[in-house]
């Protein structure tokens, strides 16, 4: 097996972690391919097997790495996705970060997960992804979003009205901030911070979900993964924001969206030992009684 390594600049907190990973990896002689802007980061730092192969890129990760490991939080693991597309690569995070829904392995597992990679001890969970569409060209050849993709206001003008069609029959138009469309791996984002529900991954549903809407009847919106999303908008200013995960463009005005399930999906490694209802419970601290803390 041929692990990939991906991450982004971090504080010396880390560092401890980071090379417990590069240890556990080498001495398994575990061959190696480390994304070269974070090898650059981090080459002084820590001790690096010799044998490392650099990749800078999605085509220079195709076919060589049988495993992409995350090192970081869940917008690193966001990152990954230029990286492996429709390569069907799997991908796995490491949490450094806080809340940790994508990126499940804790920092205190680092040797146990890899073993269990090591040894195929896992499963592979399949996650469906939000294209999006313009005129514009929005997000060239990267149009795609595994948490969500938001409409937005650009600066700190008046609300905007967003009209939504699906297959091209109208929906609503919303008076709010903004408006999130959401995978069900998305919906444990920005959309639930917002007052969406969680979605179980294997929904085959999106959510529409409202941005602090001036109507207090509007609510979010469970809709299948099989329809097609229009979207216009209405604005003081003459541009608003389109975030693709945790890209966002500008985009004029009377430029019309359009999203849809991609035509691919992402494989993220589940180990056997964990499941999306015991991330639940551990991240979102269900069944705890907090009066004995």
């Amino acid at each position: 097996m041929k692990i990939a390594i991906y991450g982004r600049e971090f504080n010396n907190s880390v560092l401890p972690y980071v090379q417990e990973v590069f240890n556990v990896l080498e001495s398994s002689q575990t061959p190696i391919l480390v994304y070269k802007k974070y090898l650059d980061f981090i080459k002084d730092k820590v001790k690096l097997p010799i044998n490392i192969e650099v990749f800078s890129g999605h085509k220079e990760l195709l076919g060589k790495a049988d495993v992409l490991i995350s090192l970081g939080g869940d917008g690193t693991l966001l990152d990954t996705l230029s990286l492996v597309r429709d390569s069907g690569i799997p991908v796995i995070g490491i949490n450094f970060g806080r809340l940790g829904f994508l990126a499940s392995i804790n920092k205190d597992e680092i040797k146990t997960a890899i073993q269990a990679l090591q040894n195929k001890e896992y499963s592979l969970d399949k996650r469906s992804l939000l294209n999006v569409e313009s005129k514009q060209g929005l997000f060239g050849d990267e149009n795609f979003a595994l948490n969500d993709i938001t409409i937005h206001r650009r600066d700190n003008s008046a609300m905007m009205i967003i009209h939504a069609y699906m297959n091209d029959e109208f929906v609503n138009s919303y008076w709010a901030d903004g408006l999130i469309i959401a995978t069900p791996t998305g919906s444990t984002a920005y959309s639930l911070s917002c007052g969406g529900p969680i979605i179980y991954p294997s929904s085959q549903n999106f959510v529409i979900t409202p941005i602090a809407p001036h109507n207090l009847n509007v609510r979010p919106v469970i809709i299948p993964d099989d329809v097609s999303l229009t979207f216009e908008i209405e604005a003081r200013s003459s541009k608003f924001l389109v975030s693709c995960d945790s890209r966002t463009e500008t985009v004029d005005r009377s430029v019309k969206v359009t999203l849809h399930k991609a035509a691919f999906h992402v494989n993220l490694i589940r180990l056997n030992n964990e499941s999306y209802l015991t991330t639940l419970r551990n991240k979102l601290l269900w069944g705890i009684d907090t009066r004995n803390y």
